[in-house]
C-alpha cells in the first residue's frame, strides 16, 4: 500500500475574500429575487397599500353669493389636514361659525380617519352638515379607485 500524504497550504487571506464573494453572491440573489420576483409589480403593490392618492384637494361651498373652498390634504393613507381657504373677512363675519365647526370636525376626522359617526352639537346642525358635505367630496376625489 502506498499512501502520500499531501499537504495543502491555504492561505488566510484567500479564505476570507471566498467567504466575502460568496456572502455578497447570496445578498445579491436574494435582492433581485424580491425586486423581480414573481406577481409583484410596482404598480399592484403601490395600488394594495395606499387608500388614497396623495395631494391637496378641494371642494367649493356657495352660500349666498360667496364662496370659499374646503382644502382636504391627504397622504398614502391619512387624511393630514382640513382648512378652508378664499374665505373672504365678509364671509367670516356673516357665518361665523364655519371655523369652530371645522376645527370640531377635523378634529375628530383626524383621530378616526374615517367620515362616518361624525358627532356634532344640535345647534350646529346645518354648518356642519354643509362641511361634512364638501369635506365628503374632496375626499372622494382622492379616493383611489
Amino acid at each position: 500500500m502506498s499512501s502520500k500524504t499531501r499537504i495543502i497550504v491555504l492561505h488566510m487571506k484567500e479564505i476570507i475574500y471566498t467567504a466575502v464573494f460568496l456572502a455578497l453572491a447570496v445578498i445579491l440573489a436574494v435582492i433581485i429575487f424580491f425586486m423581480f420576483g414573481p406577481g409583484k409589480t410596482a404598480d399592484n403593490t403601490a395600488a394594495e397599500k395606499s387608500r388614497y392618492k396623495p395631494g391637496v384637494y378641494t371642494s367649493s361651498i356657495s352660500l349666498n353669493n360667496n364662496t370659499f373652498d374646503v382644502e382636504v390634504t391627504v397622504n398614502a393613507d391619512r387624511i393630514k389636514s382640513i382648512r378652508l381657504v378664499n374665505l373672504s373677512e365678509s364671509t367670516k363675519a356673516s357665518y361665523p361659525l364655519m371655523e369652530p365647526v371645522l376645527d370640531s370636525l377635523a378634529s375628530q376626522i383626524y383621530s378616526t380617519q374615517s367620515l362616518d359617526d361624525i358627532q356634532y352639537a344640535g345647534d350646529r346642525k346645518y354648518t356642519s352638515q354643509v362641511l361634512l358635505a364638501a369635506i365628503t367630496d374632496a375626499v372622494k376625489k382622492a379616493e383611489n379607485p
